[in-house]
């Protein structure tokens, strides 16, 4: 059968440079970094080795309180984001002979976990406009 080994070697040979391109990438981040350690100046002086976030001087403890809204509206951008994620796709699947049924139980489940999420957003009053 020597049409099927030519079919097997276009196979990896497509495959083949994309592990080219792979070390290809790998070695120009190396070498970057490579040339950024031996061309920069390495001057250590106390105000370099200080601890400092957003401009301003570290002062007293190192202790700072976070807002939790900030995480909630990471969630729903999470739920939100992933429900795009996989409808787009499920859309395109959905119109194929035979996954019909099977698809739309799928993602009426998959729904139902989103479902969850934004109950819990809204039990906690973050879908509110006040």
């Amino acid at each position: 059968m020597p049409g099927t080994m030519y079919v097997a070697a276009s196979y990896y040979e497509s495959y083949s440079v994309v592990g080219l391109l792979a070390v290809v990438g790998v070695l120009f981040v190396a070498v970057a970094f490579g040339a950024g350690r031996l061309l920069r100046p390495v001057v250590p002086t106390p105000e370099k080795l200080l601890t400092y976030e957003c401009g301003v001087d570290p002062v007293g403890e190192g202790w700072a309180h976070t807002q939790v809204r900030y995480y909630v509206y990471a969630f729903l951008y999470v739920i939100f984001a992933v429900d795009s994620i996989f409808l787009f796709p499920w859309a395109t699947v959905f119109a194929e002979s035979g996954y019909g049924a099977t698809t739309l139980v799928e993602m009426f489940i998959f729904l139902g976990f989103l479902a969850v999420g934004l109950l819990y957003a809204y039990k906690k009053g973050v879908l509110t406009w006040t």
